[in-house]
């Protein structure tokens, strides 16, 4: 659900500058490796998907000169099982993450299993400003350049893309009567949420996975992000858990001194000397990202994975021991490998890839506008302790883009505050699904709040986990929490043939 990442990246799926000790950037799941599937060129050839562009308004809330111009929004869908437009056959639509829509198409597995199902068109919008759905131009010097241009990537505007594509389209395939359904994970999953409060009479419903919609400030704790990762780890082995714990202060007295310098590059098999911080966030983006992609089947999501990479993660620190391997740089690189080279191809880490091959670098903007996450650690934790601080976002902001955050917009747009009670009197239709394991869960909505708005807990679910391309290994809770969304879905469709007689 949302994004990112690491995203910027995952991801970039949010973002802390308040982690002094490593100025880590936690966003929603996304990755510098390799998405799931072939990439995606080969889309014709693999049958997953055909790509088409549909001619986009740049803002649709001002009538200004600019507000005219237009760019390519990138779709991808598939009509394989669709019943047509003549049974009123339902479509379901993906609402694009922070990056390019194809990597999250390859991952959503859960839409091209079910389609049969339901008979249903599947299309995957991108979300403006990433992918190949760049304005002025596709330029993104010029798109990126100044927050005259970058400031028409927002929420708002996506999910008025959304709503004008998805109107043209049914137009265009004479399927005015066709159901549509939403689909999204992490940010995405935030958005199908959001549409459907916003566009009610555009889609049907939503299947909102691991959305954290309530992550915003006043609405959780600031620590519940980094306190679920430790707890995750914790579960797993105490002797794990501290050693993480008492790492950092041993980096951080080796980055102190050359010769220090040099024992860590050695140890962690870097490809040159780096400083203590970048050695610590590279370190905290590996536990952070297996926390959130801590799948019960191998995956390649983000990196190349193991089933259950924190227990293969504090398996290689307990078994270091074992093996008479006593450094904790020792037991540390042989975790981190398990993150960053479980394939075993990397001869040496290079800790300065700035690389972005999914089109992830527009969500710093929007960590730096509108989607304001407060995350810290507080004291005695696995992670060094931070404390939140909006000011040192908005100092950030200043520097980067010449802007202020605005920490309470989503909450004022989309409503956050007494959730339940709103959303009881405003909504329908919406599932929202959240695993325990994944530190975005805290603020995600975790009690059913009427018939139709239901949440969907596993407590040993992982970020947006029930989107994932199903196998034989998958564990009975995950088979059940699938089907139970279909038969939820089934029941909005059901109902929407019942009141369109």
């Amino acid at each position: 659900m949302p994004l990112t990442a690491l995203l910027c990246h995952l991801l970039l799926l949010f973002f802390s500058f308040s982690l002094a000790f490593s100025h880590f950037i936690p966003s929603f799941p996304s990755s510098k490796l390799h998405p799931e599937l072939i990439n995606s060129h080969s889309s014709s050839s693999n049958g997953l998907y055909n790509t088409k562009f549909f001619t986009q308004s740049l803002d649709h809330f001002d009538y200004t000169p600019q507000s005219n111009h237009k760019f390519q929004q990138r779709y991808l869908f598939n009509d394989t099982y669709w019943g047509g437009a003549n049974n009123n056959a339902p479509i379901f639509v993906y609402t694009g993450n922070e990056g390019n829509i194809e990597w999250f198409a390859q991952n959503t597995g859960f839409m091209f299993e079910t389609a049969p199902r339901f008979q249903a068109l599947l299309v995957f919008i991108e979300h403006r400003f990433y992918g190949k759905s760049v304005p002025f131009g596709g330029n993104r010097e010029v798109a990126y350049g100044n927050t005259s241009t970058i400031g028409y990537l927002s929420s708002t505007q996506a999910l008025a893309d959304y709503a004008t594509l998805i109107i043209d389209l049914k137009k265009n395939l004479s399927a005015i009567d066709s159901p549509v359904v939403l689909f999204g994970g992490s940010y995405g999953g935030m958005l199908a949420a959001w549409f459907r409060l916003k566009y009610p009479h555009i889609a049907i419903g939503a299947l909102a996975s691991s959305a954290p919609i309530l992550h915003f400030p006043g609405l959780v704790s600031p620590y519940v992000f980094y306190d679920t990762i430790a707890n995750d780890f914790r579960s797993e082995s105490e002797n794990c858990y501290n050693v993480i714990k008492g790492s950092w202060k041993e980096i951080e007295d080796a980055g102190k001194t050359d010769k220090g310098l040099k024992l860590l590059q050695k140890s962690f098999r870097l490809c040159k000397n780096y400083s203590s911080d970048a050695l610590e966030s590279w370190l905290s983006s590996a536990w952070t990202y297996t926390a959130m992609t801590d799948y019960p089947t191998p995956s390649n999501f983000m990196n190349p994975l193991p089933a259950y990479p924190i227990k293969k993660i504090c398996e290689a620190i307990d078994k270091s021991a074992t093996e008479n391997k006593t450094s904790t740089f020792q037991r540390l690189y042989a975790a981190a490998s398990i993150y960053y080279n479980y394939s075993a191809s990397a001869t040496c880490f290079d800790l300065d890839d700035n690389s972005d091959p999914h089109d992830l670098g527009g969500w710093q903007w929007q960590a730096c506008s509108e989607m304001i996450m407060p995350l810290g650690v507080r004291k005695d934790t696995m992670f060094p302790q931070s404390e939140w601080s909006y000011q040192s976002r908005s100092d950030y902001c200043q520097f980067a883009y010449d802007t202020t955050p605005r920490p309470h917009w989503i909450t004022t747009e989309f409503g956050g505050y007494h959730i339940h009670q709103v959303l009881k009197r405003s909504a329908s239709n919406i599932i929202f699904f959240n695993g325990l394991r994944d530190p975005w869960s805290g603020g995600g909505v975790l009690k059913s709040i009427s018939k139709t708005l239901v949440a969907i807990v596993a407590k040993e679910g992982a970020h947006h986990v029930d989107l994932r391309y199903s196998t034989k290994e998958d564990p009975k809770w995950l088979t059940d929490v699938r089907e139970k969304e279909i038969k939820i879905i089934a029941s909005w469709i059901k109902q929407y043939y019942r009141d369109l007689q």
